[in-house]
């Protein structure tokens, strides 16, 4: 119940709540600035699973762990990397925009993906995991609830004022909640395997969120952009990552969440000792040059 009723529902509702305030207006950045907006969908959409690859292989994280590393690195930013931008005084009208469109793009590429993770790791045949299922699935629980909040948002603008910042909270507090059921389900893997995850989760953050820096220095964008380019680049949807190993057919026996969700959830729990420093070190260099 809780892998197939009660996570789909939390997940469906945070993604509701990056779709209150969303408007079409804000897609029509992809076009108005191309240049950013490439770099920051090819970081997340080729780099990061590279980037996870790679790790994966250094580590030689056992096979589930491996897949749930990968499954991790295929997620989109969620709203957590929108409130971030907006404390480290970012561009957050374009850390939306690229979560809203690599989200609906994960819908296409994340099945297809993970079907190719869970094959060459061992884990499971791809014929046995349900490629149009589980896109439909994601197109059901992440892309309809976002949809649905645009729309509140653009013929109840008044009623979203008002409970934007509850539903924001209510989400956080979900997320939290599905975090600490991962790890709990999970706790003798990951005392076993701690040691390697761990750092394995950390390096991808931190090389990510370099790349972002990076890459936004070389393209010549401004520092807020710069700053969101890299959040967007190195913050990943924790909560879809451990609906989706959920979602493939992996699950462990006995457990009430499987562990190849082990890494999303371990991620969703350490990535905020990386990100504080960052964002607030971001911050001011953002109100410095702003």
């Amino acid at each position: 119940m809780l892998v197939n009723v009660i996570l789909p529902i939390v997940l469906a509702f945070i993604m509701f709540s990056l779709g209150l305030g969303l408007k079409v207006a804000d897609f029509s950045r992809v076009f108005k600035q191309p240049k950013v907006f490439s770099i920051g969908l090819l970081n997340q959409l080729v780099f990061l699973p590279l980037v996870a690859f790679a790790l994966v292989k250094l580590f030689s994280l056992p096979p589930m762990l491996a897949v749930g590393t990968m499954i991790l690195a295929l997620c989109p930013g969620g709203v957590t990397s929108n409130m971030l931008a907006h404390i480290a005084k970012g561009s957050r009208p374009l850390s939306i925009s690229l979560t809203a469109v690599a989200s609906l793009l994960s819908v296409l590429t994340v099945p297809f993906l993970v079907a190719w993770s869970v094959t060459h790791f061992g884990v499971t045949d791809s014929r046995s995991v349900d490629v149009t299922a589980i896109a439909m699935t994601m197109f059901l629980i992440t892309a309809v609830p976002v949809l649905v909040g645009m729309l509140l948002t653009a013929y109840a603008p008044t009623l979203v004022d008002r409970i934007s910042q509850p539903v924001s909270l209510i989400a956080l507090v979900l997320f939290v909640a599905i975090v600490v059921l991962a790890i709990k389900a999970n706790w003798d893997s990951l005392m076993k395997d701690f040691s390697s995850l761990g750092p394995a989760l950390a390096l991808l953050m931190l090389v990510m969120l370099t790349l972002g820096l990076v890459s936004g220095k070389l393209l010549r964008v401004n520092s807020a952009e710069t700053t969101t380019i890299a959040l967007e680049s190195g913050v990943q949807n924790a909560t879809l990552g451990i609906a989706v190993a959920g979602f493939v057919g992996v699950q462990a026996v006995g457990a009430g969440l499987p562990e190849a969700a082990l890494p999303a959830a371990v991620y969703g729990a350490m990535m905020y000792f990386f990100l504080v420093p960052f964002v607030l070190w971001r911050r001011s260099l953002n109100r410095a040059t702003g």
